[in-house]
């Protein structure tokens, strides 16, 4: 059975609408990702929770676009974020610079797949 959060980015991607979501962002180290690459912290890249990837298994390499209080970055699929809820993303501390200082560590934002 799908959760509403899974259906509603099923038919995003199904339909090409766009969907906003929200929820916590953080920063991490990138990596080898579960997308199978590799990449460093000064990459524009971003981790989707495992309720993201189980919605979309199509999202390796899909852009990202991410506000905050007039702010807006994008981010690249690379990775899985195994410990974020179901709309919270962790995001290269480049992408959260972008945003807010590191300092901040985690905050609330709005970010939906670019079209």
């Amino acid at each position: 059975m799908l959760s509403l959060t899974q259906l509603i980015v099923a038919l995003s991607c199904t339909l090409g609408y766009a969907v906003a979501f929200n929820g916590d962002i953080t920063y991490y180290e990138p990596g080898l990702g579960s997308c199978g690459e590799t990449n460093s912290d000064s990459e524009r890249v971003v981790a989707l929770s495992p309720a993201q990837f189980a919605a979309d298994p199509a999202a390796c390499g899909k852009t990202i676009q991410i506000s905050l209080d007039g702010h807006t970055t994008t981010a690249k699929v690379v990775d899985k974020c195994p410990s974020c809820s179901a709309e919270s993303i962790d995001v290269s501390s480049t992408v959260f610079q972008d945003l807010a200082p590191l300092t901040v560590g985690r905050t609330q934002i709005e970010w939906d797949y670019a079209s």
